[in-house]
């Protein structure tokens, strides 16, 4: 299916925003809240490393491995490797930040898996991960039959979809949750720092819509080989 425009300027846009949501949220935990650090005794800055984690890994290397196929000038194993080794790194740096959030709850004394975001990150890690697993066994080793591949491919692509969505709106959650327990804390509702979150969750959505419309979009003419997102 495509939407009538070509592909190619929206992934420019994507990778964009990509940069410039990676490059909020570092200025955001750097500047305002301290910095990153796997031991600490001050515990927010193990927290830190979550949403860095969460925006530059699962979603930023995630929406970079749905629109490889369109963004890549390249052999279609090629991009097929593309695609398998971003969505693992995704996966790999999605579930240490995860992991990071329990260290930082387990450590400070917090309660886990109280929030609808800690409910619907579970949910995320473990469909991406299912996801990763499928699409590895059935298009790249042992590899389906054709008929199974030419069956599963629409279903992966689509089903890649909602996981990637789910998880733009889980982090714009996460987000919304951390600036309200700050502002409940005494930040400024309009102070720089609560400006830069929402500004930064934005363009996280932003990333994520572009994402959509670049894997919706039409191919180049001449690539034959940039049917599978």
């Amino acid at each position: 299916m495509g939407l009538g425009i070509p592909a190619f300027p929206l992934t420019i846009v994507t990778h964009v925003l990509g940069v410039v949501a990676t490059v909020l949220v570092l200025v955001w935990l750097v500047n305002f809240r301290g910095g990153l650090a796997w031991e600490d005794e001050n515990k927010q800055l193990i927290f830190n490393i979550h949403p860095f984690l969460i925006v530059f890994g699962l979603i930023v290397h995630g929406g970079e491995a749905i629109i490889s196929y369109k963004a890549l000038p390249l052999k279609k194993e090629v991009k097929k490797v593309v695609h398998l080794g971003l969505h693992g790194a995704a996966l790999s740096l999605g579930i240490i930040g995860i992991y990071t959030a329990f260290k930082f709850h387990n450590e400070s004394g917090i309660a886990n898996l109280y929030s609808l975001h800690s409910w619907l990150g579970i949910g995320v890690i473990v469909l991406y991960g299912i996801q990763w697993i499928y699409g590895f066994v059935i298009f790249f080793y042992p590899g389906g039959t054709p008929d199974i591949r030419r069956f599963s491919l629409p279903w992966h692509a689509l089903f890649g979809l909602f996981v990637f969505v789910l998880a733009v709106g889980t982090a714009t959650l996460g987000f919304l949750e951390k600036l309200t327990f700050l502002e409940n804390t005494g930040l400024d509702k309009y102070g720089s720092e609560a400006l830069l979150v929402n500004f930064t969750a934005i363009i996280t959505i932003l990333f994520g819509v572009f994402v959509v419309l670049s894997a919706l979009a039409d191919t180049p003419a001449a690539a034959d080989d940039y049917e599978a997102i």
